[in-house]
């Protein structure tokens, strides 16, 4: 079997880790030997024993799994002195393990390819994620025209020069980079695949939960959440419908979100905010009857976002409410009538969302429909089959292919 490396710096214990990482190369194992490298955090390093069931369940696959340790601090040192030992042991496992192509999974671990592919010769996936320097900004965690940004931004630009495929998550984004850089992008193909969910596990319900969810799966903290949208939803969906409860799943601060999004007397006493096992999410959803999501849409970062959570929910048959100007989100809901995009934080804007939400809800092929389009757009068998079909062409000499 031909050796790849997978390089990212997400934990496989993370929700992501298992959704986005472990759940693609269940299906690469079976035609690749891959070395996985990732950085756990140590809340999740802690547990011992979710870590010896990745452990295991990643033996039983064949992949050589590395856990590295996470560190977040000192801000730019942490990161700096982290690719400085994910470069060294990239290096040693491209060397030992006769390594043919590395699959970065977003920016820090694509320079780190960029780096030890010029020095090895073995070509490197930059599978972008997301439009990170954006995000940075957006997020308030970078300023623009700094030192560290323009670092960030050359590092992108020479990956996309130099990486032998391009992975984007959204169209938008793909448009976007084809713009910003027309001299590094002039005749290379980017490969879009969106971020998929196991629809062997994220199914519909069996029936209807007897009690009226509203749910919001994730990270809200982020920084790029839009927090204020969701509280003005919530505060709508208290007073239009005495009996709802509303449920926030996340491994964010409970106080802290409580504190964001439940002023209004009436969401505080109906609002649970708890986290959930990777492996039972499929079960919240199932009992909810929407989720919502509301990024920081019509910024550039926007552009390269695919939630996760709305692959998960779709899945599952439930419709999502969500705003504009998130990559491809609201083209997918516009063109499949999958949900409900609100068009501002104001009450009345809000109203107006509930009120197109309920005459949804009327739409007796609603679910079926939700369902279809998971599985036209965030198939993760397909998705597997795209990256699959990448790992092949670059591998045998003839480019990335997704088609």
């Amino acid at each position: 079997m031909r050796a790849t490396l997978y390089l990212t710096r997400n934990g496989l214990l993370e929700p992501l880790g298992q959704s986005q990482v472990l759940a693609y190369l269940r299906g690469l194992s079976r035609e690749y030997r891959i070395t996985l490298i990732t950085y756990e955090k140590n809340e999740d390093r802690a547990d011992e024993a979710r870590m010896a069931s990745a452990r295991a369940e990643c033996e039983a696959l064949g992949i050589r799994w590395l856990p590295q340790k996470f560190r977040p601090q000192p801000k730019v040192i942490a990161p700096a002195l982290s690719m400085l030992r994910m470069a060294w042991l990239v290096r040693r496992e491209v060397r030992r393990r006769g390594v043919r192509l590395i699959h970065a999974r977003s920016y820090i671990p694509a320079a780190v390819a960029l780096v030890v592919g010029r020095m090895t010769g073995v070509p490197f996936i930059f599978d972008m994620r997301a439009l990170w320097p954006e995000e940075l900004i957006t997020a308030g965690r970078v300023r623009r025209g700094s030192l560290l940004h323009r670092a960030i931004v050359a590092a992108e630009r020479a990956c996309l020069r130099r990486a032998a495929a391009v992975v984007s998550l959204t169209h938008a984004a793909a448009e976007y980079l084809n713009r910003l850089y027309p001299k590094e992008m002039a005749g290379r193909t980017v490969v879009v695949i969106p971020t998929c969910a196991d629809l062997d596990r994220y199914v519909p319900p069996l029936g209807k939960p007897g009690t009226r969810v509203v749910g919001c799966l994730g990270t809200v903290l982020s920084g790029w959440f839009r927090m204020d949208w969701l509280a003005s939803f919530l505060a709508v969906a208290a007073r239009r419908d005495p009996g709802v409860l509303f449920e926030i799943t996340t491994r964010d601060d409970p106080e802290q979100v409580r504190a964001l999004v439940a002023a209004d007397p009436a969401v505080w006493s109906r609002l649970d905010v708890a986290p959930c096992p990777a492996d039972r999410v499929q079960e919240v959803l199932q009992g909810q009857f929407v989720s919502v999501m509301f990024y920081a849409g019509g910024e550039v970062s926007e552009l390269g976002r695919s939630p996760t959570r709305m692959a998960e929910i779709l899945g599952c048959g439930m419709p999502v409410v969500a705003n504009d100007g998130v990559g491809d989100v609201a083209a997918i809901i516009r063109e499949h009538r999958v949900g409900v995009l609100a068009e501002g934080p104001a009450p009345h804007q809000m109203e107006a969302a509930w009120e197109a939400l309920e005459a949804l809800l009327a739409d007796p092929d609603l679910s079926a429909r939700c369902r279809r389009t998971a599985e036209r757009i965030f198939s993760l068998s397909a998705g597997t089959r795209a990256y699959g079909r990448i790992y092949a062409g670059l591998i045998n000499g003839d480019g990335p292919c997704a088609d």
